[in-house]
C-alpha cells in the first residue's frame, strides 16, 4: 500500500487486517474485474471508484490495468483508458472488458453517450482497440456500438451497461450486456461490427454485469442477480453460446459493505479463479470498491460449487 494512503487510512482510525491479500488492489479503489489470460501473464482490467466517502453515487473516472504471473504480486500500469477516449461520450467509466481477437485487444467499455445526431443520451457502449494488452487504447470506430435508441425493452436509459465478449471456438464472436435484462449480439469478426438481431433474454434474478465463458463441452453464463439484495451472484448453463440457458443457483453470497458485486472467472496455470469486488478496504463502501479473487471449483457435472470468499486470497502458482 502507497505511504500516502496508509498514513491517511490509519489517521481516520482505520485497521487493515493481518495477512490478507484480500483485496488484491490496496492503494486506489477498484470494481468490475475483468480478467484476461495472454501468453504466460494474467491482465486485469478493472474500473476505479473516486467517489468521497461521504458521497451517495459512483465517481468513476476511468479504466486501470494490473497483470500477475504468480496471483500474488500485481504490476501496476496505472490509468489506461477513459471515457475521454471517446469523443461521443460523456460521464463515468463503467464495467468493462477487454478480449483478445485476430491479434488486437478489443477493450468493450460502457459509459454515457452525448446528446447528439447518434443518440440522445443515455448508457452506450464502445469499443477501444490496441495491438498491446496494456495499450495505447483508441477509439476502435468513432462512434458507440450500442447507443441507447437501439434497446427498447426497459425504459431506463442506464440499461446498455456492463458488456462481456464471448470468442466461440468457431470464432464466432458474441457480445452479452444490459441491466435488467440481458441481451446479447453476434458481432461481425471486425468486433466492431453487428451481425444481426439484438436479442433479450431473462435469467432467473438477474440484474447486470454477465460474465460469459465455455468449459469442456458447456456454456456458462455468470451475473449479478437480485438474490436477497444487496446483490449475489447466480449463473445459468447452457449447450450453446446462444442458450437455450438453464437455471443453475447462487455461487456467491452478498459481499462484506457492498450493494453490487461483480463476476470476472479465469483459468491460470491449472487452476480456476473467481475474480469479485467488495467494500471491506478501510473508509471503502458500496461506491468505493475492492477487487479481490478466491479459487472456483466445479463438480463432476460442471455445475459450480459455492464460492467462499476469503482475506487471505489465492495461494502463488509459478
Amino acid at each position: 500500500m502507497k505511504k500516502t494512503l496508509l498514513v491517511t487510512l490509519l489517521a481516520l482510525g482505520a485497521t487493515l487486517p493481518s495477512q490478507a491479500q484480500n483485496p488484491i488492489i490496496r492503494d486506489v479503489f477498484t470494481a468490475d474485474p475483468a480478467p484476461l489470460v495472454y501468453r504466460d501473464t494474467l491482465f486485469l482490467y478493472t474500473s476505479h471508484d473516486t467517489a468521497s466517502v461521504s458521497e451517495t453515487n459512483y465517481k468513476m473516472p476511468d479504466w486501470r490495468i494490473y497483470s500477475t504471473t504468480d496471483m500474488v504480486h500485481w504490476k501496476d500500469y496505472g490509468k489506461r483508458l477513459s471515457p475521454r477516449t471517446f469523443a461521443w461520450a460523456t460521464g463515468d467509466a463503467y464495467a468493462a472488458q477487454c478480449v483478445y481477437h485476430n491479434g488486437k485487444f478489443y477493450w468493450f467499455v460502457s459509459t454515457f453517450h452525448k446528446k447528439d445526431a447518434n443518440s440522445q443520451g443515455g448508457a452506450a457502449i464502445g469499443v477501444a482497440v490496441s495491438d498491446r494488452p496494456t495499450g495505447p487504447f483508441k477509439d476502435a470506430i468513432g462512434k458507440a456500438l450500442i447507443v441507447n435508441e437501439m434497446t427498447k425493452d426497459k425504459p431506463h436509459a442506464w440499461d446498455d451497461i456492463d458488456p462481456t465478449v464471448f470468442v466461440d471456438d468457431d470464432k464466432q464472436v458474441y457480445l452479452y450486456w444490459g441491466n435488467l435484462s440481458c441481451r446479447w449480439v453476434k458481432l461481425k469478426d471486425t468486433m466492431t461490427e453487428l451481425d444481426g438481431p439484438i436479442n433479450v433474454i431473462t435469467p432467473k434474478n438477474y440484474i447486470e454485469g454477465p460474465w460469459v465463458y465455455k468449459r469442456k463441452k458447456l456454456y456458462y453464463l455468470v451475473y449479478a442477480s437480485e438474490g436477497t439484495k444487496p446483490e449475489m451472484i447466480e449463473y445459468c448453463t447452457a449447450p450453446s453460446a446462444t442458450g437455450p440457458w438453464t437455471y443453475r443457483g447462487i455461487i456467491q453470497e452478498n459481499v462484506p459493505n457492498s450493494f453490487t458485486t461483480h463476476p470476472g472467472i479465469i483459468d491460470y496455470k491449472g487452476k480456476s479463479y473467481f475474480f469479485y469486488h467488495n467494500g471491506s478496504l478501510p473508509t471503502g463502501g458500496s461506491y468505493r470498491r475492492s477487487i479481490c479473487v478466491d479459487e472456483l471449483h466445479y463438480n463432476k457435472d460442471g455445475s459450480i460449487q459455492k464460492i467462499v470468499q476469503t482475506t487471505q486470497g489465492v495461494a502463488p502458482v509459478k
